[in-house]
């Protein structure tokens, strides 16, 4: 096992042990510092990835869970942002220290762009070493109405401490400063660029099980103190969305069951809940507008969607988004059970839209994997557009697959495969994440990785119509130019 100091490290920036041992307590406002040094940040040579796995299962199928997961996971969100000002999306990624293996990688936290109106990307740059291969700890990412960069670095339980770092310019990733050193786990930040602050959903740890917290702050150096919104039987995960250019945000989550398919544990969750905020967290509502009173602490509360514990169902949520009309639509994926393998199968994708009554519920494709995640995008002109990985890839039944385009022009009524964006690989791909504001350039980006080894892990862009490109593993230059895959 590592040293628990060495967790402590932070690229340029030395901190009081005592600050970081009051930030482990999970609701404790942010540890006081001598002071927030300039970060003086190290430029990388190329895009690689961390390759993790969680939960060896000793058989075919190795581990519960495992890839390239450079964009990992589903409830760390925005991860990249399109910024019309300067043409640019920018986007932050876990990368690898170079040891690929199951328990001796570091992950590092990197941050870069694409640039629109050159076709180019810079080297990315290390913000931090996090001194863990656990990919749980991946970045977010988050801008201001200045075109300030906020990085929130997170921590998987509360073993390690956690940052928030902003850039010393706009829209600029050379020099960046630490505001705040904690503890979070499963950040969410979206900045609210009507009110000009920042609210941010994240998970803290009660006695080993998930809660979800939310707090705010007008410059993410102050902070309000987190607010529990549900803690329903073992926890909760949850996936969010801000609609468009307001305040308003919304979250959709699960639960972990504190009671049936004795043995699972926390590897069991099911059912969806959705909530709503417009003003920060003030107020919170369901689809249909009926307040909500936080705690949420019972199973039955009114936020719930459906109770698919009743129907002897796994539930893995994936993303929302919303339709022209602002109604939410819920992307998610339903099984038998979390081990990998047919026996949990059938692993169907749904989609869960709010009509303005009523609560529609369509399912559309299978999958192989329950942590094949993928993106929801509802454009403009009503099209519904889905990419995820649910090709079944050169390694069955892992994490991942083929990445595939599919759309639908009736609200998910009927969908059709456009394309596969990766015929023919020869690893797995995982995770497709999209952008804030996703530009038709960079509409969705993801990486690669065998799930049933620890392999080196490249990063993937597609466009909007399914053209992929590889983003350089090694540069030898200050800008490249991203590979077109075939």
């Amino acid at each position: 096992m590592r040293s628990f100091f060495a967790s402590l490290l932070c690229v340029g920036v030395v901190i009081g042990l005592g600050s970081i041992v009051a930030g482990f307590a999970a609701t404790a406002p942010a540890p006081k510092q001598k002071k927030a040094d300039d970060l003086v940040a190290q430029t990388g040579d190329g895009y690689r990835g961390i390759w993790y796995m969680n939960q060896p299962t000793k058989d075919e199928h190795r581990y519960k869970y495992s890839g390239g997961f450079g964009t990992y996971p589903q409830q760390h969100v925005p991860i990249a942002i399109h910024a019309p000002a300067v043409r640019k999306t920018f986007f932050v990624f876990g990368g690898s220290a170079g040891n690929v293996s199951e328990k001796n990688d570091e992950l590092q936290h990197l941050v870069s762009y694409y640039d629109h109106a050159t076709g180019l990307v810079p080297r990315p740059v290390r913000l931090l070493q996090k001194r863990t291969e656990d990919a749980h700890d991946n970045p977010t990412l988050s801008i201001d109405a200045e075109g300030f960069l906020y990085v929130f670095s997170s921590a998987h339980g509360v073993s390690r401490p956690s940052y928030i770092h902003r850039s010393k310019k706009p829209y600029d990733i050379s020099a960046w400063e630490l505001l705040v050193t904690t503890n979070f786990s499963y950040t969410q930040p979206w900045y609210l660029p009507q009110s000009k602050r920042f609210l941010f959903l994240h998970t803290l740890y009660k006695n080993g099980e998930r809660t979800l917290n939310w707090k705010t702050s007008p410059d993410a150096r102050t902070w309000t103190a987190p607010q529990l919104l549900a803690h329903l039987e073992m926890g909760d995960y949850q996936v969010s969305q801000r609609h468009g250019d307001t305040d308003r945000v919304a979250t959709a989550f699960d639960l972990h069951p504190s009671h049936g398919r004795a043995g699972k544990g926390l590897n069991y969750r099911t059912n969806i809940y959705y909530a709503e905020t417009r003003d920060a967290g003030a107020t919170w509502t369901t689809a249909d507008g009926r307040k909500l009173t936080p705690p949420l602490k019972e199973a039955g509360n009114p936020a719930l969607v459906r109770d698919y514990r009743t129907e002897g169902l796994n539930v893995y949520l994936k993303d929302i988004a919303f339709t022209a009309d602002g109604h939410p639509v819920i992307l998610y994926l339903t099984s038998k059970g979390y081990e990998p393998g047919p026996a949990s199968g059938p692993f169907q994708w749904h989609t869960a839209r709010w009509t303005g009554r009523t609560w529609e519920y369509r399912a559309f494709a299978p999958s192989d994997h329950n942590y094949d995640h993928g993106s929801l995008y509802i454009e403009a002109d009503g099209t519904w557009r889905v990419i995820a990985p649910m090709g079944p890839g050169p390694q069955p039944f892992g994490t991942g697959g083929e990445m595939e385009l599919w759309t639908s022009a009736d609200q998910g009524a009927n969908w059709r495969k456009v394309k596969s964006l990766t015929p023919g690989s020869r690893l797995n791909h995982s995770y497709a994440r999209k952008p804030v504001n996703a530009h038709a350039d960079f509409y969705a980006l993801w990486a690669d990785g065998s799930p049933l080894e620890p392999t080196p892990s490249s990063l993937y862009f597609a466009t909007k119509d399914g053209t992929v490109f590889r983003l350089p593993e090694r540069m030898t230059t200050e800008f490249a130019k991203p590979e077109r895959v075939p």
